[in-house]
C-alpha cells in the first residue's frame, strides 16, 4: 500500500482549457498551492510532457499521466483533472499522433520505484472502461477519492473532506 497526498482540492472537475499546456499549468499550479510540489514543478511538467508524451488512447475516455522528476516534488501526490472538453495530448511513445484526453492523472512522486509501482496500478485502472467513465462523470469529489483509494490500493493523506 502506497501513502499519497490527495484531497478534494486536488480533484479538479469541469476544467475549461484550450490546450494541454493550459491544463498542465492549471493542475501543476494547484499542486504547488497545496504544498505538494515546488514552483519549479510547473514548468518542469510542461517541458517533460513536450519531450515524453503521456497521452493514452484508452477505452471510454482517453487519459494522460503527466509526471516529472522527483527533485520538483515536496510530497507524493496525485491530482486528477476532468476536462469539460477533451484536449489533444501526443500519444505515449509517438512523436506526433495525438489523442483527445478527458482525464488527466498528474503524478508527483518522490521515489522512482514508487512512481513505477503507481504507474502499474494506474494501467490496470486505465484498462477498465467502466472505472474511467465513472471517474469522468462523477460529480462528487469524495466518491472519486474513494474509488482511487480502492482501485490503487492507496493510503491517503490530507483527508477526504479537506
Amino acid at each position: 500500500m502506497t501513502t499519497m497526498y490527495i484531497d478534494q482540492s486536488l480533484i479538479l472537475q469541469g476544467i475549461k482549457v484550450s490546450s494541454k499546456e493550459d491544463a498542465l499549468r492549471l493542475m501543476a499550479t494547484c499542486m504547488h498551492e497545496q504544498g505538494a510540489v515546488k514552483a519549479s514543478y510547473i514548468e518542469a511538467i510542461i517541458e517533460r510532457e513536450n519531450n515524453y508524451a503521456t497521452g493514452l488512447p484508452t477505452k471510454g475516455v482517453a487519459v494522460a499521466i503527466p509526471h516529472t522528476d522527483r527533485e520538483h516534488v515536496i510530497k507524493k501526490s496525485l491530482c486528477v483533472g476532468v476536462l469539460e472538453e477533451p484536449v489533444d495530448f501526443v500519444i505515449m511513445g509517438e512523436s506526433e499522433q495525438t489523442v483527445p484526453v478527458k482525464l488527466i492523472f498528474m503524478l508527483a512522486m518522490d521515489e522512482n520505484h514508487a512512481q513505477l509501482a503507481l504507474l502499474q496500478k494506474l494501467m490496470s485502472v486505465f484498462q477498465n472502461e467502466q472505472i474511467l467513465l465513472s471517474l469522468a462523470n462523477e460529480t462528487h469529489k469524495e466518491t472519486i477519492i474513494s474509488l482511487l483509494r480502492d482501485e490503487l490500493d492507496l493510503t491517503l493523506e490530507g483527508g477526504e473532506n479537506t
